[in-house]
Formats: structure tokens, sequence, C-alpha cells
């Protein structure tokens, strides 16, 4: 192996094996499919082994070429890291961050965000695009995604930045009028379902004493976005599951009601996606630095009392 590797030929690896191809490897870095297919070429002469296995069809990395991958991968992180320690300590946040995230998400935690990035650094510009489908990093040319919920995409760098409660919520006139003791009195309620879920209708809680139940719900209206399924619930249609970050302040304020509080379904996490090898601007840094100061869920509201009412305020202003 010659003694001058230029990583400049491990990014391009990197993101041969990232995209699975050379045409979009070259669309993600910016240069020609040539300049790609040249790099990784002379990066297999240093190394003395075979990285790809190119066919008419495909391209796959051998083995050896994985393991390599997965070392190049942790070497441009740290190289990443490293100038992003001193671009931090000496320049002002700058550039376009073009971020994806959920609709529920998005509206009420990130697009605050996004205008609190602007007021605080007029040098950084921010591209929001709310989805409640998982967009490709590379083919929508994303520097960020927001994933809520559990990681299933091992294929890019995440790091969390938060987590939420899904709250099982009503209207007061329906949790009055139904008042449901144990999750098996809910399967007899007409439910809001978010069809973008993979099961929205069966739902396992877990008792304050580790006893869990399963139920299933039938669903009286069915939407494909979470700030929909939130109005529905509103107006008394149903009742649905809904995480703390967007209906908090509804409970807060008595507009809807958490039912049974000695409940619990599964916390789920709040993540930020990277796509591997690329440079993160300024602006990245900056908006993830807010999201990661921005509360996403009002105190008080995890230890509501048996009666589904939020628990009474501390002496301290529970708002930030």
């Amino acid at each position: 192996m010659t003694s001058g590797l230029n990583l400049n030929r491990l990014a391009h690896f990197v993101a041969v094996v990232d995209t699975g191809s050379f045409t979009a490897a070259a669309e993600r870095l910016g240069v020609t499919k040539a300049v790609v297919s040249q790099h990784v070429a002379r990066l297999e002469q240093e190394v003395r082994a075979t990285l790809l296995v190119r066919t008419t069809r495909r391209l796959t990395p051998t083995e050896a070429g994985l393991a390599f991958h997965r070392t190049c991968t942790a070497i441009l992180q740290q190289a990443e890291e490293a100038v992003a320690c001193l671009s931090e300590s000496s320049v002002t946040p700058s550039g376009t961050v073009r971020v994806t995230a959920p609709f529920d998400y998005g509206t009420a935690i990130l697009a605050p965000a996004a205008a609190r990035l602007s007021r605080l650094h007029p040098g950084c510009r921010a591209e929001l695009v709310l989805t409640d489908h998982s967009l490709d990093l590379v083919a929508e040319k994303l520097d960020l995604a927001i994933r809520i919920g559990w990681l299933t995409d091992s294929s890019h760098r995440a790091r969390r930045i938060g987590g939420f409660q899904q709250l099982l919520v009503a209207a007061p006139e329906l949790a009055e009028r139904a008042a449901p003791r144990t999750p098996h009195d809910l399967a007899a309620l007409p439910w809001i379902a978010q069809s973008t879920l993979r099961n929205p209708l069966r739902l396992t809680f877990t008792h304050t004493d580790g006893t869990t139940a399963t139920v299933e719900g039938t669903a009286a209206i069915t939407a494909n976005a979470t700030p929909a399924v939130r109005a529905c619930v509103l107006a008394g249609a149903g009742v649905s599951v809904i995480p703390d970050y967007l209906i908090g302040q509804d409970v807060a304020e008595g507009r809807l009601r958490h039912l049974l509080p000695g409940w619990r379904l599964p916390e789920g996490g709040i993540h930020a996606v990277f796509p591997s090898a690329r440079f993160r601007s300024g602006a990245v840094r900056a908006l993830l630095d807010l999201l990661m100061q921005t509360p996403v869920s009002f105190p008080g509201l995890r230890d509501a009392s048996p009666t589904g009412r939020p628990a009474p305020p501390p002496a301290e202003p529970r708002l930030p």
C-alpha cells in the first residue's frame, strides 16, 4: 500500500457502496462518473485487493470491500468531526440545510427551530421537506432527516436527539362518556387511525405493575398525516395515540384528555440521520443544536392523575 493514500478515494469508495452505483455516487459527490471510477480503481491498486465486483447489471462489494467500507466510514466521520471542531470555534454558522421530517414533528418542533436558526444566524438558510414517508437522502439531496420512532435503515449515520411518549387521548366529552378503565375497554370506542403506520390499530400497553395488554381498535376515520388525526380527535370523532410533542399543550390546557394514564405505550426515539461521508455545513450543526435544546413535551403530562387530566402545575412555570 502506498504511503500517500488519498482520503478523497475513500470518500468516493464509500459513496459508491452507499448508493449502489458509480452514477449515483457521482451525482452525490458532484463529480463525473469517470472521476469516481478512476478513484475506486486506483484505491484497489493501492490496497492490492478487489473491493467491488462489477457486472453489467449490478455492483456488489466483496467481503473485503464490506469490511473496508466500515473502516473508511469511521475514518471519514472522524475527519469530518475534526474539521467541525475547528470550524465551530472560529466560524459563524452559514450555508443551507435541506431537511426532511414527518408533518407532526416538522410543524411542532422543526419549523420553529428553523425560524430561530434564521434569526440567530442570518447566513443560514433552511429548506424543510415535510412528509410522513421516508425519503431517500441521496436521491432527494437531503442533508438531514428526522426519523421518529424506531430506526430500521442502518445504511446512514444516526444520532439520537430526543425521545417521545405515545399518549392515548380523546376530547373531554368523549373521555367522560367512554370512561375506559382498562385497555380492553378501548375496543368498543371509535378510533382515528394514522394510515402511514404499520399497525395503527393494534397496540400493546404496559401497566405500572408490569402487566401487559394488547388491543385492536376499529377505525372510524383514517388519515395519512398526524395533524389530521389530531384535528379529528379534537373534534370528538374518536380516540387515538398521538406523540406528546404534538398534543402536549392540548392536554395541558384541557382540550384533550389523556386516557388510561396508568398504562403506557412504548417510548420512541427522535433521531437525526445523515448521509454517510458528506460534510455537514455550519447550518446543519446549528440546526441540530437548536433541535436538541427544544423540549418536545410538557412537564407533568407523563405523571397525569388517574382522571386523565394533567397533574397540577408545580410552583415553577412549566412552559419554557
